[in-house]
């Protein structure tokens, strides 16, 4: 029987109790995907769990390895991979969780004055603050704050100390606030429609169905996602770029969705401003 690394056997651990978990390299980041799943050539594994079109034996696709399923944890690729991490993380959204990041005590001291007391656990500069329920993940949703829930992960760093309460609505409106300064999209900026009278994309029911619609496109793509992106981008930015009616918060919105499927902020600004020059805007 091959011998257990003590991850492994906290991974497994935590799996029983129905945490979905995956390894973690050096500098905290998932195991890369192997030859025949990069790019998402394979299709990817876009959904909560580890189940999905790709059937790679490997731990490949980041958060969307997380497995509670003890063969997969203990089958050759996944021991190798043990061997070599430093960490164990989980993916809360599957678990039902939303893990609220606080990354300094600038960001706990305002947790602890703002939002209602839940499980904590200590982290190397700041809290993770643990909530029953799960949502949309979000990244800088203030100054050293990110939510980790859906399509993240979070690092497993113990049980932490007090008890679990239920996902409180000012988590979640932290996810819709404006964008922090250092993360704000590129601002669309053009004339209005030439020739005058009101602007038909300005019927709320309207636009709101347009970007739902861009939203649910770049979520659902299995590969390509960058190229996705961009498309999307400039459908959006036809559609209705040239009336000013989009907003920072609809552009955020886009950008939240292409930064869940892995881009990055500064590859969803290139892509904006690509489609931007395409249309002549």
């Amino acid at each position: 029987m091959t011998q257990q690394t003590p991850l492994r056997r906290v991974a497994l651990t935590l799996a029983a109790a129905g945490l979905p978990v995956l390894p973690l390299r050096a500098g905290k980041a998932p195991f890369g995907n192997c030859p025949t799943c990069r790019g998402n050539a394979c299709g990817g594994r876009p959904n909560m769990v580890s189940a999905g079109p790709c059937q790679c034996p490997g731990v490949c696709h980041a958060w969307a390895a997380a497995t509670t399923d003890p063969h997969v944890l203990t089958s050759p690729p996944w021991t190798a991979a043990w061997r070599r991490a430093v960490c164990v993380a989980y993916h809360p959204g599957t678990a039902g969780l939303t893990v609220v990041d606080l990354d300094d005590a600038a960001a706990v001291a305002w947790a602890r004055g703002t939002l209602p007391t839940t499980q904590t656990v200590e982290t190397t500069r700041g809290e993770h603050w643990i909530y029953r329920g799960a949502m949309t993940s979000h990244n800088a949703v203030r100054s050293g704050v990110d939510i980790k829930s859906s399509m993240s992960y979070a690092r497993y760093l113990g049980p932490g100390t007090g008890t679990m309460t239920t996902l409180p609505d000012e988590v979640r409106a932290l996810a819709v606030k404006e964008p922090s300064p250092a993360r704000r999209p590129h601002i669309v900026t053009v004339a209005a429609l030439s020739g005058g009278g009101e602007c038909r994309h300005r019927t709320p029911v309207y636009l709101e169905r347009g970007i739902a619609m861009a939203e649910q496109r770049i979520t659902q793509a299995r590969s390509a996602v960058h190229a996705t992106v961009y498309r999307t981008f400039l459908a959006v930015l036809s559609a209705h770029g040239r009336c000013g009616c989009l907003t920072d918060t609809h552009i955020a919105r886009l950008f939240s969705a292409a930064q869940a499927k892995g881009e990055s902020a500064r590859h969803c600004a290139d892509a904006w401003a690509n489609a931007r020059a395409a249309l002549g805007m």
